[in-house]
């Protein structure tokens, strides 16, 4: 069926434009199930994720046709004093909000301790403890390349999750040409 391809790159940017058979024989694939829709794994987006560590930890579960980059919480951490705003804090009531202050309290007294410390083995013992002791609700950004298949999976599986950052990304994920509309004849 090479012959009925109709799709092609426009402008100057090469903006990719499916064409109607091309979309047509798509669906159709998407629709007969995971077997025939083999070229959603060769269909690839990027995407750069803030979330607290909570979230991200989940998203390692969708390993499969995923490559990932991060920002090193090992080597970064130490960049800057600690903040609330580096954590996730929006759904804590004023007294968890409270302790997660003391925590961000505690975290910066042993970053001040380990930018003081006199000898590595020191620095590394202070490292350790603001590694072990920090939130899961901390932020952080990574890059990630998943494949259509993947992000359909992502978005059947998750779409109703009870972590409203999941209900956030699944609603994104609808939003990228071609595949929202290959999510909702699938799920019609």
């Amino acid at each position: 069926s090479w012959n009925k391809s109709d799709s092609k790159s426009k402008g100057k940017n090469g903006y990719f434009e499916l064409g109607e058979n091309d979309k047509g024989l798509a669906t159709r694939l998407t629709v007969a199930g995971t077997e025939h829709r083999k070229f959603l794994r060769m269909l690839n987006g990027y995407v750069r994720i803030t979330a607290p560590l909570y979230v991200l930890k989940e998203i390692d579960t969708y390993k499969v046709g995923t490559v990932c980059n991060s920002c090193s919480t090992m080597h970064k951490i130490m960049d800057h004093e600690f903040t609330l705003d580096d954590f996730s804090h929006d759904k804590l009531s004023d007294v968890t909000r409270g302790w997660l202050e003391q925590t961000i309290s505690d975290l910066n007294t042993l970053r001040n301790l380990y930018l003081n410390a006199k000898d590595n083995k020191t620095k590394k013992e202070y490292w350790y403890e603001i590694i072990q002791l920090l939130p899961s609700s901390y932020m952080q950004t990574r890059n990630y390349m998943f494949s259509f298949e993947t992000l359909m999976n992502i978005h059947k599986q998750r779409r109703g999750h009870k972590l409203d950052e999941w209900r956030v990304f699944c609603e994104e994920i609808e939003r990228i040409p071609y595949l929202g509309e290959f999510i909702k004849v699938n799920e019609e």
